[in-house]
């Protein structure tokens, strides 16, 4: 299957995003409507990113044929550098034949035995839940879904209300996101004929925050291909750093709204941001 539609050409200005989250993850679009979205608004290209879902991408793919948008295939692996969190965004993998899904499924491996693992501990400080069919129930969800199904059902029974939150309290109990070393994972993607980009790499909270020093250093041992340096938690002076960095470096520059769901909507990115991107992966803008 095709990465995306061949032989595709944008314009300049046509309008592109390149994060995109669904129900397959931890969004709230369905693929349908997300996608019945994004050609309401024209958009002329998207990449749907769902967390660690590399399995759900072919599908993906043959929705956007049948709906007739250009979609590139795309996943945002679940990584970590020096011990932090540094999520990776990976386009134009091969949707039937890679070597990322391995990865996934043992991220998704590694979160249930950590969601499993919360529970016990919550039983152990005399939280009695979730019984049997509710903890099954956590555990078929996607690994980027478990902890805040876990938070909200504790909320149901009224734990997490008080001084202590919910978030706190999972915490507490041993809580943590699985990942893979950010070296793995662009090996992974690079023998899958795909290219790696750090995602937001100056959004913070709780991810490492990239400036120029950090950038070189994780540079010296990956070789990463390019910066989302369009992302709406980015300052103007972030994004002017990013942008000279990656054109210093010839990196690549995507550009994503990370729309979770209707209540944050893709933006309308202009195809000529992250031309040197779209024209690795096969697309032309001219």
């Amino acid at each position: 299957m095709e990465a995306v539609t061949p032989h595709l050409v944008l314009a300049p200005d046509a309008v592109i995003d390149l994060q995109l989250h669904t129900t397959y993850s931890d969004g709230t679009w369905t693929p349908e409507q997300l996608i019945d979205h994004l050609i309401s608004e024209h958009f002329g290209l998207a990449a749907i990113t769902d967390h660690d879902r590399v399995d759900t991408v072919a599908s993906l793919q043959r929705l956007a044929v049948e709906k007739q948008l250009p979609l590139l295939a795309a996943v945002e692996m679940s990584a970590s550098w020096r011990g932090e969190p540094t999520d990776v965004l990976c386009y134009g993998l091969d949707p039937e034949k890679n070597e990322l899904n391995n990865l996934a499924q043992d991220v998704l491996r590694r979160q249930q035995e950590n969601t499993r693992q919360v529970c016990e501990n919550l039983r152990n400080i005399g939280i009695s839940f979730p019984d049997q069919h509710q903890l099954d129930a956590l555990l078929a969800k996607p690994s980027a879904q478990q902890p805040h199904a876990l938070v909200a059902l504790l909320k149901k029974q009224g734990y997490g209300t008080g001084e202590t939150s919910a978030g706190q309290l999972i915490t507490d109990a041993g809580f943590s996101w699985a990942t893979t070393d950010i070296a793995v994972v662009v090996d992974a993607a690079h023998r899958s004929g795909a290219v790696c980009l750090i995602a937001h790499p100056g959004r913070g909270e709780g991810y490492t925050c990239y400036d120029v020093h950090l950038l070189d250093e994780l540079r010296q041992e990956v070789p990463i291909d390019g910066l989302e340096v369009y992302y709406p938690a980015h300052t103007p002076e972030q994004i002017a750093m990013y942008l000279e960095y990656a054109h210093k470096h010839d990196l690549l520059i995507s550009s994503g709204s990370d729309s979770h769901g209707p209540d944050r909507k893709p933006i309308k990115y202009r195809a000529e941001l992250s031309r040197s991107l779209l024209e690795r992966v096969g697309v032309q803008v001219k």
